[in-house]
């Protein structure tokens, strides 16, 4: 466009800040529009693709090249000015008068606790914050972020739920790093710096990975345009027997292009199509890490089971390459005392409608087994998700809220790790709400004016709130975890018996049931009460003492019901 118009861009240093000085230059990338006498007739962004953790597909308002052609044609600029959203421009600060806080003494610590793990070479920070020279650089920066809340990425509120993870400032750390900033940055004396933190080279586990599993034996080729769909990989770690997982890192090749890495476990016989809860194992989302759970506790890879790699990739303009991984330590099965699963309550039929800001999509989980321990939270949305909150619902109608996600950011999928774990009583479950912003506000938003589903790409939505439960190793019976037993029983209290009790008077008698059933349930003391009725908790009781409930689920009468079909075969690998 420059050269079309016979303009020259000159690319030139400012010493001492004598241009920026001059015109009033605050931030970059920040542009300035000069006529022949030098008024500026534009000052402000190149245009509104970009925002603060935001991304439109394609800008909206090319600012820059309106102020241009206005320019050319003699106008006046219709919008002279924009505000910038990009980095404040750096400049040692030479006001070094106030030493009362300074960075050796007060703001290194608060560097090393909250801010290196990402911010040091290698990591997911863009720069490295592990010296003075580092933080005095960015010291407004630093400010700015810290006292709007972008940084440390934490999206909990602070009045639901505490957990041992928090990275949010408190109000005393944030008065210190303005205080120090406004007092000119200064160093102090060296002598007082903190012993720097150590961490271990490469993978991030408490010692070296047991096993390193690839995704395949070569790297995949990731193009350098269009649209990705999910690509799956399936490993082969050849376990021949029962694997007990403590503590996983799972290691993107590339960052650049790997958004997320979902793995689960596919046990002998199970299809990869149809990925579901059940079989979940690890993830790498934005702002996710190691993974170490605390002693006695692991999760169980049955034998002869692959790892199935679900990979999200984004290009970038360029062709890469990416060969990501997931390191494993294991624990002896003779220490465990309870095995840890991961559950979700999810909602994929909701349509949000076109430029709809507030849209609310709720979803409920199974009926929670006996004896859970919550441990971790985790919510997923795409990038019209503007909110999500947790609850636990337990059976009395009574609700205990458990984290609140007033502006969801889909940079940063933390996973929320609760300061004491919660006991959930045998048939609590677990209930989410979501909100969805299809606005053209919204500057991350693909396209206002379509109506989205749940989809696996970015520009389509998911609804997922993920949860951790520990539930003892005793409750894993007849080739069943307890999961998988609960949606059983789950399945008899909502299916089986309302189709069976014809005159719903919540008892079932053998004409409802079927002489078959009714001798089967008798001769296995379901009747505990011996009124010759089976009450929906004697039915309940006895499907949960079972080793393998299905045995009463594969009666031909009940078999005809679909729902219960579906779940058999569902259970039994069939589908």
């Amino acid at each position: 466009f420059a050269k079309a118009h016979r303009f020259t861009v000159p690319f030139l240093k400012d010493a001492n800040y004598r241009l920026t000085d001059a015109i009033g230059a605050t931030r970059t990338p920040e542009v300035f529009l000069l006529d022949a006498a030098g008024n500026v007739r534009y000052q402000g962004r190149i245009d509104d693709q970009y925002g603060i953790s935001e991304a439109r597909e394609s800008p909206n308002r090319e600012d820059l090249r309106i102020a241009i052609e206005e320019s050319i044609s003699g106008q006046n600029v219709s919008v002279p000015k924009t505000a910038a959203a990009g980095c404040l421009l750096g400049r040692r600060p030479t006001n070094t008068e106030a030493m009362t806080v300074t960075y050796s003494n007060q703001v290194s610590r608060i560097m090393q606790n909250r801010c290196v793990e990402c911010h040091r070479d290698g990591q997911i920070g863009p720069f490295s914050l592990t010296s003075y020279e580092d933080v005095a650089a960015w010291a407004e920066m630093i400010d700015e972020v810290v006292q709007d809340g972008r940084m440390p990425p934490w999206h909990a509120d602070p009045g639901v739920g505490t957990f041992k993870n928090a990275r949010n400032l408190s109000k005393e750390e944030k008065a210190t790093i303005q205080a120090w900033v406004k007092a000119g940055a200064p160093q102090g004396d060296p002598k007082e710096l903190p012993e720097s933190r150590t961490f271990v080279d490469g993978w991030q586990l408490p010692r070296k990975p047991d096993m390193v599993i690839p995704m395949r034996d070569k790297p995949y080729d990731v193009a350098a345009e269009g649209v990705i769909k999910y690509q799956y990989f399936v490993a082969d770690p050849g376990f021949t027997e029962d694997k007990f997982v403590s503590a996983c890192e799972v290691l993107p090749g590339n960052r650049k292009v790997v958004h997320h890495v979902l793995i689960f476990a596919l046990p002998p016989g199970k299809k990869i199509l149809g990925v579901d809860d059940d079989g979940f194992l690890f993830a790498y989302v934005p702002g996710l890490g190691a993974q170490q759970l605390p002693p006695g506790m692991a999760k169980r890879i049955p034998a002869g089971s692959k790892l199935l790699f679900q990979v999200h990739y984004t290009p970038i303009g360029t062709p890469q390459q990416d060969l990501s991984s997931v390191g494993l330590l294991f624990t002896d099965p003779a220490t465990i005392t309870h095995e840890v699963y991961t559950a979700s309550a999810t909602n994929k039929r909701f349509v949000i409608p076109p430029r709809e800001a507030n849209y609310p999509v709720e979803s409920t989980s199974p009926p929670m087994p006996a004896d859970c321990h919550l441990m971790y939270l985790d919510a997923h949305m795409h990038v019209r998700g503007r909110s999500f909150t947790y609850e636990a619902v337990f059976k009395d109608g009574t609700r205990k809220p458990l984290l609140s996600l007033p502006n969801y950011d889909f940079n940063w999928q933390t996973n929320y790790e609760l300061s004491e774990h919660l006991s959930l009583p045998e048939g609590t479950v677990i209930y989410c709400k979501a909100t969805f912003d299809n606005s053209e506000n919204n500057a991350s938003n693909p396209d206002p004016n379509s109506e989205v589903r749940w989809g696996e790409q970015t520009w389509e939505e998911m609804m997922i709130g993920y949860f951790t439960v520990a539930v003892p190793v005793t409750a894993n019976r007849g080739g069943l975890n307890p999961f998988e037993r609960q949606k059983i029983v789950s399945t008899v209290d909502k299916v089986v018996f309302s189709k069976l009790d014809q005159n719903n008077d919540g008892n079932l008698v053998a004409a409802e049931t079927g002489v078959a059933l009714w001798v089967f349930g008798k001769s296995m003391a379901i009747d505990v009460d011996g009124d010759d009725q089976l009450s929906k908790d004697e039915l309940r009781g006895w499907l949960t003492s079972m080793d393998n409930p299905l045995e009463l689920l594969d009666n031909p009468l009940i078999r005809q019901i679909p729902e219960v079909a579906k779940l058999i075969k569902r259970m039994e690998g069939k589908e």
